[in-house]
């Protein structure tokens, strides 16, 4: 029996990063498109007329002539145990991590209770448009059991890992380095590769671990081809200055990584406001990349990242809602907060290239872009059907756009969850509005 099915819809996608070829190049628009899709793989792509007549004369085609087809939305950092704790009051990063985070991971000893939200964490992801996602665990184990688990039964394409922190944190929530390294070893041995699921080695961040532990947590990089490694980077004026101390012997906050032997072309860092011009290189030189996190950053006042000079050095970027620090699971609307951080530095983010982040430059971020990212034949079947009449605002709004870029940008800027009609992992519907 045929698996064949079709959606036709205005699409666009990214098919390179708009700053290597221009704008105008770097992505594909098909005002009266089709998305042909053979079981959970994409078959082809490209304007109605000339993709119908190669179809079955019998197959059915779901039409939507208010939609827009994307690739699915990728968010290169987010911490699903911080779900119950987004929008948590008043406080920079470090005394925000104290009375909100820590107490709030603790629950996850439980695997009920991390199975629990979990579900509901996903549910959201999906919810607005996400299909794939780079996740902080807890360092509980079952904290990164629950996830994949939940994970599996819908097939998503998913990366996880358990935090790795043994020290300058509460008793209730430290491991040790031995604990850590042998911890996520069985869980990289269970997990990793398993259907569409992949792990991450995940250092909380520097000054939550040891020396030994950042050495151990290198050593397992080094063990395994393709491992991910997650942690964060330069987030926070304080946090910076708190690393210098804690490591007096690095030359900068990334050196600590560095002479760990954590970065990698699989190796992504959270936030990279703080960093210093020799700090770039060295991300471009080994080919890891940053989580760029608006929301997050503008809500615990860290700072803005500057994505020209990331660009300057090449350095592969991703977007990241960061949620719970983060106070939406919506990237359309980490991309509105994006465009005005950009602005803050008088520079302007393209919607073209604001796309390229949401998608292709995420799954380039995460090495996945062969897999995921763009709806070029061949590619996994992940992506979300956008309504342009979801609200009376967008209605109107979008009734007077004059063009794809327009009508992108009044999607990052006015765009909610609610924008997202469906939502695709692997050819299978996951979320309908």
């Amino acid at each position: 029996m045929s698996q064949l099915k079709a959606w036709r819809a205005a699409i666009v996608h990214c098919i390179a990063d708009p700053k290597e070829v221009g704008t105008e190049n770097a992505y594909e628009y098909f005002a009266d498109g089709l998305l042909v899709v053979d079981g959970d793989t994409i078959r082809a792509v490209g304007d109605a007329d000339t993709l119908l007549p190669t179809l079955p004369h019998d197959m059915l085609i779901e039409h939507h002539p208010d939609g827009l087809i994307t690739p699915g939305f990728i968010d290169t950092h987010i911490h699903y145990p911080q779900t119950d704790m987004i929008g948590s009051y008043g406080e920079q990063l470090l005394t925000w991590l104290n009375t909100y985070t820590f107490p709030e991971e603790g629950k996850f000893a439980d695997k009920t209770h991390a199975r629990d939200v979990a579900e509901r964490f996903l549910k959201e992801l999906l919810r607005n448009g996400t299909t794939t996602a780079l996740v902080f665990g807890t360092v509980h184990k079952v904290s990164v059991e629950a996830f994949f688990e939940a994970c599996e039964e819908q097939n998503l394409r998913m990366i996880c890992g358990k935090v790795m922190m043994d020290r300058n944190a509460p008793d209730y929530l430290t491991d040790t380095p031995e604990s850590s390294y042998q911890e996520s070893k069985e869980l990289i041995d269970t997990w990793h590769n398993k259907g569409r699921l992949h792990y991450a080695i995940t250092p909380r961040f520097a000054p939550t671990s040891s020396d030994e532990q950042l050495q151990l947590a290198g050593q397992l990089l080094g063990e395994y081809d393709d491992v991910y490694m997650h942690t964060h980077l330069s987030e926070n004026v304080d946090e910076c200055a708190w690393v210098q101390d804690l490591f007096p012997n690095s030359k900068n906050y990334l050196d600590v990584y560095d002479q760990n032997q954590l970065l990698s072309e699989r190796s992504v860092f959270a936030h990279g406001i703080h960093l210093c011009d020799s700090e770039y290189h060295r991300l471009h030189e080994t080919g890891s990349a940053i989580a760029f996190c608006p929301t997050s950053n503008l809500f615990i006042g860290s700072g803005l990242f500057k994505l020209s000079k990331a660009e300057e050095y090449n350095v592969n970027v991703g977007m990241g809602t960061d949620v719970g620090g983060g106070t939406s699971f919506s990237i359309l609307q980490t991309l509105n907060e994006a465009y005005k951080v950009v602005q803050l530095q008088n520079e302007n983010l393209n919607p073209i290239k604001s796309l390229y982040l949401a998608t292709l430059g995420g799954a380039k971020a995460l090495r996945l872009e062969n897999k995921i990212g763009n709806l070029v034949a061949g590619s996994e079947a992940d992506f979300v059907i956008l309504d342009k009449k979801a609200t009376p605002l967008l209605t109107s709004r979008l009734a007077l756009a004059q063009s794809i870029e327009e009508s992108l940008f009044v999607f990052m800027t006015l765009g909610d969850d609610r924008a997202i009609q469906a939502t695709y992992s692997a050819g299978q519907c996951v979320h309908l509005r």
